[in-house]
């Protein structure tokens, strides 16, 4: 079937990659890292025999670990959070 070939899970990846890229927020890294993870356990023949539900949990899987692990690289930094005293709307 289509969902068995690693270039289409790669070419997702690579999609979701770019669009990130447009429209951050490290949001769509994490399952760009999970496309990637699932297309390469099909070129190496691990994920070979296995339903598309079963891909796609391997996939929601992976792009889970990837967030939790970029947010702890990445994250939030020490100090990063302003706090506003005074209203831009105030006039006093």
């Amino acid at each position: 079937m289509l969902w068995q070939q690693g270039w289409i899970w790669a070419v997702a990846g690579l999609v979701l990659g770019v669009l990130e890229i447009l429209i951050p927020g490290n949001i769509l890294i994490g399952f760009a890292i999970g496309a990637m993870v699932v297309a390469i356990l099909l070129w190496t023949g691990l994920g070979a025999g296995l339903t598309f539900a079963l891909l796609l949990a391997v996939m929601a899987i992976s792009a889970l670990v990837a967030f939790i692990v970029l947010r702890r690289v990445i994250g939030i930094r020490a100090g990063q959070v302003k706090i506003v005293e005074r209203d831009i709307n105030d006039n006093k």
